[in-house]
């Protein structure tokens, strides 16, 4: 739990710096993500619809087959906040296996989703533009 703490320190600062992104930025940067995510309530595709995101469970949209460690981590009470998402957008893997691991489950598997974003700059964009729709 420790790692998680020192990496929102960290990324909570790179957001109060990151602040200044501008929705366009984030529609650019989310043109990226809609072949898998709509914002469209109900809408899932590859990946489940992203509309409301911010404060829901982890793994808990209504008809998506979410992959089992991400449920898991549901499960253990991880709700989507800027900062996790901002860790989880740049390694879905790693920061759902140290997630899992810390709250002492088992880590088991792989989330679906493959694709990160390099900079945390671009993920506070693309999750501000997110939350403006």
């Amino acid at each position: 739990m420790k790692k998680i703490a020192l990496l929102g320190v960290a990324l909570g600062a790179a957001l109060l710096v990151a602040g200044g992104a501008s929705a366009a930025d984030g529609k650019k940067v989310f043109n990226k993500c809609k072949s898998c995510h709509s914002l469209e309530v109900g809408k899932n595709k590859v990946g489940p619809y992203l509309n409301g995101m911010i404060g829901r469970t982890a793994g808990s949209v209504d008809g998506f087959k979410y992959s089992k460690i991400l449920v898991e981590a549901g499960a253990q009470g991880l709700v989507w906040d800027e900062q996790n998402l901002v860790q989880y957008l740049e390694n879905p893997q790693k920061f759902l296996k140290a997630y899992v691991t810390e709250k002492g489950g088992k880590a088991s598997g792989r989330s679906k989703m493959s694709f990160r974003l390099k900079k945390s700059d671009d993920a506070v964009a693309v999750i501000d533009y997110i939350n403006s729709q």
